[in-house]
């Protein structure tokens, strides 16, 4: 490991990215020998192949996918120092502007705001939810720093983004309910009513898309554009609600009265990711930003990656 240096990081995210050692080593401006001498090294120091030939070319490993993302973030803070230093984050007062949905705060706060207050102490923390349409320009005038969370509608060639890591879907009902155990059939979670949410965020649509294509048709006897209210409507009737699955957790953790479900259908997951506008793609103090973002958030932190609901 004492030979390890940041070549052998390029070259991990090079193979990652173009699967070819041919491409790989064209990218990094590398001979082919060069860059299989590298990967040698980089199996060595892992005791793992990290990268299997395949007729679709060379596949990562679970190992390789897991190094991969340290790696992104190594270069994403090296290249920052390069960049300049005019952020200083543990000197500097500021204050970091988000957009995100109520589902997104849930998810991103209690970590992001510990995080922040220990490595930019005299930062603060401002949230806001704006409006699809507006988003992209509101990014671009430097109201906010970061769309973090569920923005489909948020693309083109003026807004960079990150895959952080996915989520899907739980389903709540209250702990005692006389016609759900442990389990539940696609019988059961379609005779029971059902409270839907409107909300401001966009997430709760793969839910409801996916139904629709199904043609799955519930019994829906409640529908709200909040979720707060959620947990006590459901703790106190015998009503069903599906909902992302961070959300659920939370509220299954803070009320005895209620109790998963993992919902009888294939339902998508959908992607979290971090969004920011091209004209800040280079500021230090948004790049900073970023490399915090995705060290604290991605598929290797994900708390909810890989529950299982008994």
């Amino acid at each position: 490991m004492q030979q390890y240096d940041l070549n052998l990081i390029r070259v991990l995210v090079a193979l990652a990215d173009h699967q070819r050692v041919v491409l790989a080593a064209r990218a990094l401006g590398i001979s082919q020998p060069g860059l299989s001498n590298a990967l040698r090294r980089l199996r060595a120091a892992h005791d793992d192949p990290l990268f299997v030939r395949s007729p679709q070319g060379m596949q990562p490993t679970p190992r390789a996918l897991q190094l991969v993302q340290s790696a992104r973030e190594i270069i994403e803070l090296y290249n920052g120092m390069l960049g300049g230093t005019d952020f200083v984050p543990q000197r500097m007062q500021t204050e970091f502007r988000f957009a995100m949905s109520d589902i997104g705060e849930m998810v991103f706060l209690p970590r992001l705001i510990e995080h922040l207050r220990q490595q930019a102490p005299l930062s603060t923390v401002r949230c806001s939810v704006v409006p699809p349409n507006e988003l992209a320009r509101t990014l671009e005038e430097g109201r906010l720093d970061l769309a973090l969370g569920y923005f489909p509608d948020l693309k083109g060639g003026s807004v960079f983004q990150q895959k952080l890591f996915s989520h899907g879907f739980i389903s709540l009902v209250r702990s005692n309910h006389p016609l759900v155990g442990k389990r539940i059939t696609r019988k059961q979670f379609l005779d029971l009513g059902h409270a839907v949410v409107h909300a401001e965020g966009r997430s709760q649509e793969v839910f409801e898309q996916y139904l629709r294509r199904q043609r799955i048709h519930r019994n829906v006897v409640l529908q709200v554009p909040h979720f707060m209210s959620i947990p006590y409507v459901i703790a106190s009737g015998d009503l069903i609600v599906t909902v992302p699955l961070a959300v659920g957790t939370a509220f299954a953790a803070t009320d005895s009265q209620l109790k998963l479900v993992t919902p009888p259908f294939d339902i998508p997951r959908f992607d979290l990711k971090q969004h920011w506008h091209r004209r800040f793609h280079k500021d230090s103090r948004n790049r900073w930003l970023r490399a915090q973002v995705a060290l604290l958030f991605n598929d290797r932190t994900d708390q909810w990656r890989g529950m299982q609901i008994a």
